[in-house]
This record gives structure tokens, C-alpha cells and sequence, in this order.
């Protein structure tokens, strides 16, 4: 099981995650992650680095880490340029780019509205969601389908994608991996090694192919608990 953070991105300041994945790559973590936000959830007077440009400053400063969306939201940008973006983004990091996409739900409106992008039907996006990971599965990119829905479950079979379960039961995990389905898991993984430790081995048990942790307190943790797992595996 490959382990990846996402990065510290609610600041109006790149230095703290450029250097966070600089520190990943060096302590032989697989991936740093972005979110696809106009400001953190229900903070909106909070700063928030856009998705695009810290992809392509993150390219630019590493140059073996994974790089990934977690995820790029539908209905943010037409489906053509959103497409387009990430197909720059792997071009530009010789292939490193995983592409999470997802639908965003409810709480994701006011960030919409509040900047005239119309919050469409659950329907809607989850068309747009298909159309939008075909395309991008089509040029060879990763994807990883956010949420475990049943339609995100039928999608990903079809072409080939991943799910990704944000702070999704381990129980869950197994279930749609012994469907025949890879699945990754992001969210937080404790505060100490050994908490850290026993969640990505559980985690590993349980096929997940990827564990993606929320920002920790420490990459330095992060990184024993993975070396841990990787060791007993």
C-alpha cells in the first residue's frame, strides 16, 4: 500500500506546502494531495491556494512524488477545461499526476454560488462526473472516483478507476476491494506513530491500495508509521 498527506493549503502563503512535499519526497512518501476548494469548508473568510497553479508549482519543485487531486470538482470549470487540466498537469509531470474527481454535495454550495457557478443537480454532476473521468481515464491518467456510492462503484469498474473513500470504514474498504474494485482511503491516521501505525496496517489489510493522510502534525511521522507497515507487510 503506497501512503501520500495532503498538504497544508488553507494559507495565503505556497512556501509551507511546497516545502511539505520537498520533505515527503525526501522521507520517501508516495504522494502529496490537493483539494479543490474556493475556501476551506465553512470558513469562507479564510485563504485557500487555487488547485491548478500549487499543481503546477508542486511539479516544479519535486521531481519523483506522486501529485494528486483529492479531488477536482465537476461544475467548478466547464468539463473541457477541467479535462485540460489535468491532462497538462501529467504532461507536465512526466505522468506523475492522480487525478481524483468527484461531485462535491451539499456542502460545497455556498462555495459555488457565492461565485455565480450554478450548484446543479446531484444527477447532473454525477453525469458530468462520468463524463469528465472517461475522458481523463482515456489519456491514461489515474483516477480515483470520490466516494463510495454505487454509481461511483459501476463508474469505476467501467473504466478502470479507483475509488477513493475520505474517512471511509475499513469494513468498507474490503467490501468494494473483494468486488474487484481498488480502492484508496484518505483522512486522518492519529497523532502518534503507533495510532498511525495501526490505522495504515489496518488499512493495508483491508486492500487499499493507497492511504492518503490529512495534514498531519508531523510528515516525519507519517513516514515511520508507513515504513512500519511496509516492513511487517
Amino acid at each position: 500500500m503506497k501512503v501520500g498527506i495532503t498538504l497544508p493549503q488553507f494559507r495565503d502563503e505556497a512556501d509551507s506546502a511546497l516545502d511539505a512535499a520537498r520533505r515527503a519526497e525526501d522521507l520517501g512518501i508516495d504522494g502529496v494531495f490537493c483539494f479543490d476548494h474556493l475556501w476551506p469548508m465553512g470558513q469562507p473568510s479564510r485563504p485557500v491556494l487555487s488547485l491548478t497553479p500549487l499543481l503546477g508549482a508542486l511539479v516544479a519543485s519535486t521531481s519523483t512524488i506522486a501529485v494528486g487531486t483529492l479531488v477536482a470538482r465537476v461544475g467548478l470549470l466547464p468539463d473541457e477545461m477541467l479535462v485540460a487540466a489535468l491532462s497538462s498537469i501529467s504532461a507536465l509531470s512526466d505522468g506523475r499526476l492522480i487525478a481524483g474527481i468527484g461531485t462535491g454535495d451539499h456542502l460545497s454550495r455556498a462555495e459555488n454560488e457565492a461565485y455565480g457557478l450554478p450548484f446543479e443537480s446531484a444527477d447532473r454532476r454525477r453525469a458530468r462526473l462520468a463524463t469528465v473521468a472517461a475522458a481523463v481515464r482515456g489519456l491514461g491518467i489515474p483516477v480515483w472516483l470520490g466516494g463510495g456510492l454505487p454509481q461511483n462503484a459501476e463508474l469505476a469498474r467501467s473504466i478502470g478507476a479507483a475509488i477513493n473513500l475520505w474517512e471511509g470504514a475499513t469494513s468498507a474498504v474490503s467490501q468494494l476491494a473483494a468486488a474487484g474494485i481498488e480502492v484508496t482511503w484518505a483522512g486522518p491516521i492519529g497523532e502518534t506513530a503507533p495510532e498511525a501505525t495501526d490505522r495504515l496496517g489496518q488499512l493495508s489489510a483491508a486492500a487499499a491500495t493507497w492511504a492518503v493522510c490529512a495534514w498531519p502534525d508531523s510528515i516525519e511521522m507519517v513516514a515511520e508509521a508507513a515504513d512500519r507497515v511496509r516492513g511487517a507487510a
